[in-house]
């Protein structure tokens, strides 16, 4: 089990991660969509395509673009569609 939290909340939860440049993508029914607000952000990778952000938000606290997901990934990233990355703070660790 891979667990994501910030400011005391866990944000995801899933025995079911894909594991890309580091990074744990979790699938999107795992994760707790209340603590997300989507952003304007948006970054391109070469190999994976068009990123779009969300704010990771709990209580009063604002982790400004904290989330991603590749809504159309390049066909080498196709097994991170329909899965959410973290970064700037949030903890990803094994529960």
């Amino acid at each position: 089990m891979v667990r994501a939290t910030w400011n005391g909340a866990v944000i995801a939860e899933s025995d079911d991660t894909v594991v890309v440049e580091g990074n744990h993508y979790f699938p999107a029914d795992d994760v707790r969509r209340e603590h997300l607000t989507p952003s304007d952000h948006t970054s391109v990778c070469s190999w994976k395509g068009l990123a779009t952000y969300s704010d990771v938000v709990v209580g009063d606290k604002v982790n400004a673009n904290a989330a991603w997901h590749y809504m159309e990934p390049k066909e080498a990233a196709e097994h991170v569609r329909g899965r959410v990355a973290f970064w700037r703070g949030v903890t990803v660790e094994a529960a």
